[in-house]
């Protein structure tokens, strides 16, 4: 119950009315009128779109959905039961809402031998390079200032949950500068949140290799091309023949079985 309780928490599901965020400044005006359209025919389901984190939330500490949400707690519950080595990190964390409920599921089950690390530039998404990276040409992420969230409100946002301890590991920078640092390190899940093909391959090409057999990689930005792309070429590259299994509409995963 505990746990159903912080994943509610975190999605902001446990309270009325719904919340709904201000994207104006980053939606199109067609995007907003179709959901006004939406409401006033009485078709406008919130609950469904938290659920499949497709809206972005104003209060809510996370806007991966509940369905996002519930695969992370199965993929730490699964690695708790089969003795996976390894911590877990998150590379994008937005305001820090799967970080917590990563440090929640082990705090829940006693464990205090694995580290929750938490990767981001704490300052939004970088500027394209579509000259290293082409299938990022046109992506304007970083122009969306609610998705530059800082590293004192993501702390903050655990302290609210009295998860913030010493087995919570911050790595602050672009993911080019510090990733590199942690390719000596040992993972059994390593869920990626950078939207772009570079942050995506930089986070493959950093942290694959250190997954332990049996643990998980998710990818929660699969149903956009320049992340799938990164996904195809790096699993291309690497001989990767584990099946992907979709979580939701965009979020994806597959287990290192070799």
């Amino acid at each position: 119950m505990y746990l159903d309780l912080l994943r509610a928490a975190l999605t902001h599901t446990l309270y009325w009315p719904p919340d709904l965020a201000d994207v104006t400044s980053y939606v199109n005006e067609e995007f907003l009128d179709g959901v006004r359209a939406a409401i006033q025919r009485r078709d406008f389901d919130p609950g469904r779109m938290r659920a499949e984190g497709q809206d972005w939330p104003r209060y809510a500490q996370t806007m991966v959905g509940s369905r996002r949400l519930e695969n992370v707690q199965q993929c730490v519950e699964r690695v708790i039961a089969d003795d996976i080595p390894g911590d877990l990190i998150e590379a994008g964390v937005w305001r820090g809402g799967v970080g917590i409920l990563m440090r929640g599921v082990l705090k829940a089950y006693g464990i205090e031998s694995r580290q929750v690390v938490l990767a981001d530039s704490f300052q939004g998404l970088p500027v394209p390079n579509p000259e290293l990276y082409p299938h990022d040409a046109g992506d304007r992420h970083h122009a969306a200032a609610l998705l530059a969230v800082s590293r004192a409100e993501v702390e903050r946002n655990f302290r609210m949950y009295d998860l913030l301890d010493d087995h919570v590991e911050f790595v602050e920078g672009w993911f080019s500068d510090t990733l590199p640092g942690l390719r000596e390190r040992s993972w059994a899940i390593v869920r990626l949140d950078g939207d772009l093909y570079e942050s995506t391959m930089d986070g493959l090409e950093n942290v694959y290799d250190g997954l332990s057999v049996g643990g998980f990689v998710i990818i929660d930005d699969y149903a956009f091309e320049p992340c799938k792309q990164a996904v195809a070429d790096f699993r291309a590259t690497r001989r990767i023949t584990e099946p992907i299994d979709a979580i939701d509409w965009t979020g994806a995963m597959w287990r290192r079985m070799s």
